[in-house]
């Protein structure tokens, strides 16, 4: 067996004697002496078992404190970006973030050009105005249609009033017209008999000339009179037609008021509340014009660092489109993608020891929670298991650590870095 691999011993020396003639075995004639005999083999195998011990227990004591401990070297800084963008249109006309500056909640970051969000406040001040003097003229309106319809209804009440007491006038007056007839009809009836009898005895000579006439004159206007009395009673009797024909239509007119009334009520109130409306609306308008003018100056939502900055004077933008990104540094943790398999004893609240290459120094945290799918999965084109050509693959599932406050270094942490986390698990 070869054994020139291995290292020189180093151990105490073995005690030594002087050799000797007669210590030396007795050799064959003629065959050379030499100074000193080889090492015996099993002085070597005891070495050999030796050195072989040594490594095993350095090898279990790796072990015993590895598998105390669950560390990955798929692991990074993370954080929150946030992605600035205008909330208006408009031309870029000053630019007051460069990259890698350092920036509060609040900072000027950039400024719009606000000529056009101006005037465009203006006519909304001016529709606000417009509006409200609508309402002011439609307002009264209602108020205005309610003593109308109740003067229109108390009128046409009124009028109809009127109609009924000329209608028992008019046929009163029929009613005595009639009777006035009925007299004149009979005292014609004798006038007339008079008359005959007088020219019976005119003829006869009983009574004079004189005396006929006088009742030839009686019988003409008495029958003179009763033709003008039936023309009066005809005339009555169409006014009482006239009158009821008055009260038909004044009665329908009031139920025309009554039905109408309100539902223009209900119309002046709809046109006050849409002009209300269309105040609400320009007011709104007006709200939402002043704020785009206060959105031409681009501010910072957070305090960070300028990680990316796509925008200079000149450019037109728009809201939605990303001109500056901000990197937040106040609340950093660590993302580590541990494999599936060794998560069977990682718990949230168990500590660890973040290594961070860039910096060179280690720092500590604690485990903070576990994700809810794995990388492959929430990926852009996540596997399909049910296909024929399945192989199984480790699948990594990441890990959020949070890092503890106050330690040295820790500003100078950036997203993305690559760190080494350790997390204590026994």
């Amino acid at each position: 067996m070869d054994f020139h691999g291995l290292p020189p011993h180093n151990g105490p020396k073995m005690a030594t004697r002087p050799v000797t003639q007669e210590s030396l075995p007795s050799q064959a004639a003629g065959a050379p002496s030499s100074v000193a005999a080889p090492a015996p083999a099993s002085q070597r195998r005891s070495v050999f078992i030796g050195a072989l011990l040594v490594l095993a227990a350095a090898a279990v004591a790796y072990w015993m404190h590895a598998r105390r401990f669950e560390e990955t070297d798929d692991a990074q800084i993370d954080g929150t970006i946030s992605n600035v963008s205008p909330r208006t249109t408009g031309n870029v006309s000053a630019v007051y973030a460069v990259e890698n500056q350092i920036v509060k909640a609040g900072d000027l970051l950039a400024e719009l050009d606000p000529a056009d969000l101006a005037i465009a406040v203006d006519q909304a001040r001016a529709q606000v105005a417009q509006a409200q003097a609508q309402l002011e003229a439609e307002d009264p309106s209602v108020p205005m249609t309610v003593a109308s319809n109740e003067s229109a209804l108390a009128s046409g009440q009124s009028d109809i009033a009127g109609a009924r007491s000329a209608l028992a006038a008019a046929r009163k007056e029929v009613e005595q017209l009639t009777a006035q007839l009925a007299q004149a009809t009979a005292n014609d009836r004798t006038a007339q008999l008079e008359m005959e009898r007088s020219r019976k005895l005119v003829a006869q000579g009983s009574v004079s000339q004189s005396d006929y006439d006088t009742r030839a004159n009686a019988a003409a206007a008495s029958a003179a009179n009763l033709d003008a009395l039936r023309q009066s009673l005809a005339g009555a009797r169409d006014r009482v037609a006239q009158q009821q024909a008055q009260i038909t239509a004044l009665e329908s007119h009031l139920v025309e008021i009554r039905s109408n009334a309100p539902r223009q009520v209900a119309t002046r109130k709809a046109s006050v509340i849409m002009r209300r409306a269309a105040l609400d609306l320009a007011k709104a308008q007006l709200e939402q014009s002043e704020r785009n003018l206060s959105y031409a100056k681009v501010v910072a939502p957070a305090s960070g660092v300028v990680a990316k900055k796509s925008l200079a004077v000149g450019d037109h933008v728009a809201p939605g489109q990303q001109v500056i990104a901000i990197a937040q540094t106040d609340f950093l943790y660590v993302t580590a993608n541990y494999r599936e398999t060794q998560l069977e004893r990682v718990q949230p609240g168990q500590p660890a020891t973040v290594h961070v290459d860039a910096l060179g120094v280690d720092l500590t945290g604690a485990v903070e929670s576990l994700g809810g799918a794995t990388g492959s999965r929430l990926s852009v084109l996540p596997p399909e298991n049910a296909s024929g050509n399945y192989v199984k693959v480790v699948q990594r599932i990441p890990v959020r650590i949070r890092l503890d406050p106050g330690q040295r270094g820790a500003d100078r942490l950036r997203i993305g870095m690559s760190v080494e986390p350790q997390v204590r698990v026994r």
